[in-house]
């Protein structure tokens, strides 16, 4: 990693608040800036039409509309005998799209490519379509229409609309949405697993543990990044059924990789000099910190401690990241942290924060080492 100038993490009475610790800096949090010369009054209309964006991408992701666009522009009637759609209701939504930079108008009728659009193709690096899909399902616009109860009680709405628990739910009555999720999720995963993998510094690392690592996307990426890693993948029994094929027996990394069904709320019986704890941190605080007693109580004096999240007061995404932290809270009741808020939850912990640094535009690592 390169070195970046600091500055300090807001102060704490906790004895781990001795250590230095510093954060690359950031912009400072301010409100988005208004598009020059738009009145107050049409800006909140726009706000108050954004199921409508939404709602266009999620038509677009649907009808693989990226996939059918390729690199010469072309009419909506072009593209509609692609897709056998009618053309007149994809012209308007192009048109609506391209306000957007979805898609872009190019002349004479025709419509081309941008970046936004691009990210829609499912052929395309780093595509974002079935991401795209996942958060605009059809449950989660009855679920958006309730976030003022979820304000009101602080808790998730979704058992009270929809008659189960969130999970439960996708297992029992919605198994194409179940699996869309998982599909985003691995696609997440595997794109933030690189970024990670160039970030840690795995200097003296000889064993590294991705403690609720999902597939391991990530502990897969360090393991290939560093030839004789030995990587520990711990997660609940069904989920690490299905690891990431590389760590599964007969996988490019399986000799070096270890599979440990489990619940880290419950136990981490994993020793590490490496500690990978990405995304998990985000429910009940209780869970949390049964979650850092636990692994504080297995690892060696000197392991280190990694906690990967998405920050909500600290980030250049804040848009991305606070949407995401209201969709936990109607959905399972979590919460994504402040800056602050992991702070104390780790310093509560034990564990000695060492340093908090961007990953990438959505994901901050904290740090830590056992004392």
């Amino acid at each position: 990693m390169t070195s970046a100038p600091t500055r300090p993490v807001p102060p704490s009475s906790s004895p781990a608040a001795t250590a230095p610790v510093t954060t690359t800096p950031s912009e400072p949090v301010t409100a988005p800036a208004a598009r020059t010369g738009v009145p107050p009054a049409m800006l909140l209309r726009e706000l108050v039409f954004g199921a409508a964006c939404a709602g266009a991408v999620r038509a677009a992701a649907s009808l693989k509309l990226a996939d059918a666009l390729d690199e010469q522009p072309a009419t909506a009637e072009e593209l509609a005998v692609r897709l056998g759609v009618e053309a007149g209701p994809l012209e308007r939504l192009l048109r609506a799209l391209a306000s957007y930079e979805v898609f872009a108008a190019a002349g004479d009728g025709r419509f081309c490519h941008t970046p936004l659009s691009r990210l829609l193709r499912s052929d395309e690096p780093g595509s974002l379509r079935d991401i795209a899909l996942w958060c605009t399902e059809p449950w989660t616009w009855q679920s958006w229409s309730r976030l003022d109860d979820a304000v009101r009680t602080g808790r998730s709405v979704f058992a009270d609309a929809f008659g189960k628990e969130f999970f439960q739910y996708l297992h029992d009555d919605a198994p194409e949405s179940a699996a869309l999720f998982n599909r985003a999720m691995t696609q997440s995963s595997r794109q933030s697993a690189q970024d990670l993998a160039d970030f840690l510094d795995l200097t003296g690392v000889a064993t590294a543990a991705d403690i609720g690592g999902g597939q391991g996307q990530a502990l897969a990426a360090l393991m290939e990044r560093q030839p004789g890693l030995h990587g520990t993948l711990l997660d609940l029994p069904k989920v690490v059924e299905h690891a990431d094929p590389r760590l599964l027996p007969g996988g490019a990394l399986a000799d070096r990789a270890r599979l440990v069904p489990g619940d880290c709320r419950v136990a981490i019986p994993v020793q590490a000099d490496l500690y990978l704890v990405k995304n998990i941190l985000e429910w009940d605080d209780e869970s949390t910190r049964r979650t850092l007693r636990n692994l504080r109580q297995v690892a060696r004096p000197g392991a280190r401690v990694v906690i990967v999240e998405n920050l909500v007061d600290d980030s250049p995404s804040m848009r991305f990241t606070t949407a995401m932290d209201l969709l936990l809270l109607l959905n399972v009741g979590g919460a994504k942290h402040t800056l602050g808020s992991l702070t104390a939850l780790i310093e509560e912990s034990g564990l000695l924060l060492k340093a908090v640094a961007p990953v990438n535009p959505y994901l901050h690592a904290f740090t830590c080492t056992v004392p």
